[in-house]
């Protein structure tokens, strides 16, 4: 699904922030993204959301060479891609239900197809009874079972989530990457799961990917 061959990112004429990044991610696979403050994951988050093009080497996502596509070809590639953040990114005016349901919105699916799978979402990731709430009157952890709800609502092949256990305790962390798991093991979701907080890893059996320097090392 993914296949990085001798990657390299630099923003500019400055170093390499990413250098010689050789790896393959296989449908279905969960990873966790880690390494030290200025280690790179945000970039190399970007590369996998599509969003930058690599300096150097090659990107296939999909089975396709990124650096050849035109941008209508990778936004439509992006549809396949979903992303949470550490900061939630909920719109203040809308409630659960309406931020969950925004993707589908976009893409112009009538609100008649779309509420029952919403609804059936939002029950699931137990925001059933918050669905008419506006963020402001959600926990951190609510706000961020929303952004994950609103993140797999259109059913994307790969998940990223950039440091999405920032902003909550180590309990709601770990509960956060059992719903992580969960979308993995029942949808076949590939997750990319980027955090620094080694204690929450040592909880879950997933390989490793390991950033430091600029350079990557996966442990399985």
């Amino acid at each position: 699904m993914i296949e990085f061959s001798d990657v390299g990112l630099r923003y500019g004429n400055g170093p390499e922030i990413l250098r010689d990044l050789t790896f393959s991610i296989e449908p279905g696979s969960f990873h966790f993204l880690t390494g030290p403050s200025g280690a790179g994951k945000t970039s190399l988050l970007r590369l996998l959301l599509l969003s930058l093009k690599p300096s150097r080497g090659r990107v296939t996502m999909f089975g396709e060479d990124v650096s050849d596509l035109t941008q209508d070809r990778l936004l439509q590639m992006r549809r396949h891609i979903g992303i949470v953040f550490q900061e939630f990114r909920l719109l203040d005016h809308l409630t659960t239900f309406e931020n969950v349901a925004l993707p589908l919105r976009v893409l112009g699916q009538p609100e008649s197809e779309y509420r029952p799978n919403v609804t059936e979402l939002l029950e699931w990731v137990g925001l059933g009874e918050r669905m008419n709430a506006l963020p402001s009157l959600l926990s951190g952890g609510e706000k961020q079972r929303a952004a994950i709800a609103r993140a797999v609502i259109a059913r994307p092949k790969v998940l990223l989530a950039d440091e999405p256990t920032g902003n909550v305790d180590p309990e709601l962390s770990s509960r956060l990457v059992h719903l992580f798991a969960e979308l993995n093991r029942t949808l076949g979701m590939t997750i990319i799961l980027a955090t620094h907080e080694l204690p929450l890893l040592d909880q879950f059996n997933y390989p490793r990917m390991l950033l430091s320097k600029g350079e990557l090392v996966i442990h399985d």
